[in-house]
């Protein structure tokens, strides 16, 4: 795994880490900083990438850093954080004498139109509409692989929505103010608001790391197998502000209008809070992966109540 911006070692990197060294495998961080279990990327781009079976990307600079102005300095750091090292490190993949079994790149439903009807499964075909959906279209081209290293290493997208867990993404900012009796919606509520817990997050990347995942068979296809990271269930973010009320039992009737959160945040970036699509994960089910979290009320349960 990588991380320039946390990502090995952030929120996603830390529970990946922990279920596959659960599971007997050793894993290495490609980082700025030197360390036990650790490369940098000076030592990637000298020495090639080190002999591994898989390798996952979990690159990006924050899209919602609330200690960040959205402008374009902001911009383009998001855009290299993850296009850049994304190519870098497929790069380093083509490159190797022994290249690994699986690639697994971490992108986003950005890609997907909002909207209040129209569902969205891994064949949907989409074109960019917007900055973001831009983004996730070139840090994905970024990632592919030439055609003759593609006959043997499969080539994994997953694209999650809203990543919930205990220590981190937006559960972390949200939980403060439910807790105060502050919460309420994010603009009309009425969007969908496609989530994932994170222990199925890196759930769904472990099992695409391993061999035969895909529902057509272990054969490596053409191009990247294209996975939806979210949970089946589909909640809208009143629903969801709703049940995690109830968690807490804290009431819910602060709403936050779109407009203030245009002004704090850039109305760019807003959207992906005021706006949302409905994503199946229709071939992560049919790749065989069992969800742990499939619904709200089991996810939030563990999030603010189980004992770890």
């Amino acid at each position: 795994m990588r991380d320039r911006t946390r990502g090995g070692s952030g929120f996603v990197g830390r529970e990946l880490t922990r279920l596959l060294g659960k599971h007997g495998h050793e894993v290495t961080l490609i980082s700025r900083k030197p360390g036990p279990g650790r490369i940098t990327w000076a030592q990637l781009q000298s020495d090639g990438l080190p002999p591994c079976d898989g390798a996952v990307n979990l690159s990006g600079e924050s899209i919602l850093n609330p200690m960040r102005w959205w402008n374009e300095s902001y911009r383009k750091d998001v855009f290299s954080s993850r296009i850049d090292t994304t190519r870098t490190l497929a790069h380093a993949i083509a490159a190797s004498p022994n290249p690994p079994r699986s690639w697994v790149l971490i992108t986003g439903v950005a890609c997907y139109k909002p909207s209040l009807t129209a569902e969205y499964i891994e064949d949907s075909e989409w074109t960019p509409f917007d900055l973001l959906s831009r983004l996730v279209k070139e840090w994905e081209a970024a990632a592919l692989l030439p055609e003759n290293v593609a006959q043997t290493t499969k080539q994994v997208v997953i694209r999650p929505g809203v990543v919930l867990g205990r220590d981190g993404g937006a559960m972390k900012q949200m939980l403060l103010p439910f807790w105060l009796g502050l919460g309420g919606t994010l603009g009309p509520g009425t969007q969908p608001f496609p989530w994932i817990h994170v222990r199925d997050l890196a759930g769904v990347i472990a099992h695409s790391l391993g061999p035969g995942s895909s529902p057509d068979g272990p054969d490596v296809r053409p191009g990247a197998q294209v996975l939806n990271g979210v949970a089946p269930a589909q909640n809208t973010n009143y629903e969801f502000t709703k049940e995690l009320g109830r968690a807490l039992g804290r009431p819910t009737v602060f709403p936050v209008p779109a407009f203030v959160l245009n002004a704090m945040l850039g109305s760019e970036r807003a959207l992906v809070l005021t706006h949302g699509q409905r994503v199946t994960p229709k071939r992560t089910l049919e790749t065989g992966y069992q969800y742990q979290y499939p619904d709200l009320g089991s996810a939030l349960k563990e999030i603010l109540f189980s004992r770890r």
